[in-house]
């Protein structure tokens, strides 16, 4: 990549950003964030990510064969989240780790991530969640915690592996058939106790009754991590059976 750096532990290479700063006094990194890139090359990634001027970094980024680079320390609170929301807490920088993995993302060519990646993801993120002892249901995707404004790691992001390996929550999606289904503009009892089941689940949704904007955005972000066959923001009934199931495995459901 042509670019200096020195190789740290277990052949993580070093490439320093000066884009972070002190977590809050008294937080614990109790979170896992994950993103694409979505920009044309790897090395356009990490020359912005480590701009002064950008403001934007992430503790590590992932390239396509595998290279993992580390950013910020885990310690100090990286600036990768922006504008963001997870079961009440707004200032998820302060208490996640983000890693960055390299995609052009929807904006410049979306593909499937290649197998030395992931491979490479999967080791990192356990490592993460074993000594930082992140509970599954927090490991988190960008569009979960931003969802009406990010789309990444996306659809062809393979949770399910992830899960598979002992990182994120996951249940198998239910078929996509008829049925009853909400979507925007509808209103109503029915769309109130779909709204507390995404609040409960974690996303910044209104209880109102209104299927409106920042619930359509919910249930694509939903959509994209938990149920990527069909990615529509049409709560279906794929889409709430899989909702609800994934709200019983949560620990203080149970």
């Amino acid at each position: 990549m042509g670019l200096k750096s020195d190789t740290g532990v277990n052949g993580v290479r070093m490439r320093p950003s000066s884009n972070h700063n002190e977590r809050p006094a008294g937080s614990a990194i109790d979170m896992l964030l994950l993103h694409y890139t979505g920009m044309k090359s790897a090395e356009e990634a990490l020359q912005r990510l480590c701009d002064p001027r950008a403001e934007v970094s992430s503790h590590y980024l992932v390239e396509e064969d595998g290279t993992i680079w580390q950013l910020v320390p885990e310690a100090r609170r990286a600036w990768h989240a922006g504008a963001s929301f997870w079961k009440g807490e707004r200032d998820v920088n302060g208490c996640s780790i983000g890693i960055e993995i390299v995609n052009p993302g929807h904006e410049f060519g979306y593909r499937p991530f290649p197998e030395a990646q992931i491979e490479a993801v999967v080791a990192l993120c356990r490592d993460i969640v074993t000594r930082h002892t992140i509970p599954a249901e927090r490991v988190l995707a960008h569009s979960d915690v931003a969802p009406s404004r990010k789309e990444d790691p996306g659809e062809l992001f393979p949770w399910a592996r992830l899960a598979a390996e002992g990182v994120g929550l996951w249940d198998e999606p239910s078929p996509i058939s008829g049925g009853r289904f909400f979507q925007a503009g509808d209103a109503g009892q029915p769309v109130e106790a779909l709204q507390s089941m995404l609040a409960l689940f974690g996303y910044d949704v209104s209880v109102d009754g209104r299927f409106e904007a920042r619930t359509h955005a919910a249930v694509v972000a939903f959509q994209r991590h938990f149920r990527p066959e069909k990615v529509d923001g049409v709560a279906d009934m794929s889409t709430i059976e899989t909702l609800h199931r994934l709200l019983t495995k949560l620990p203080s459901l149970t």
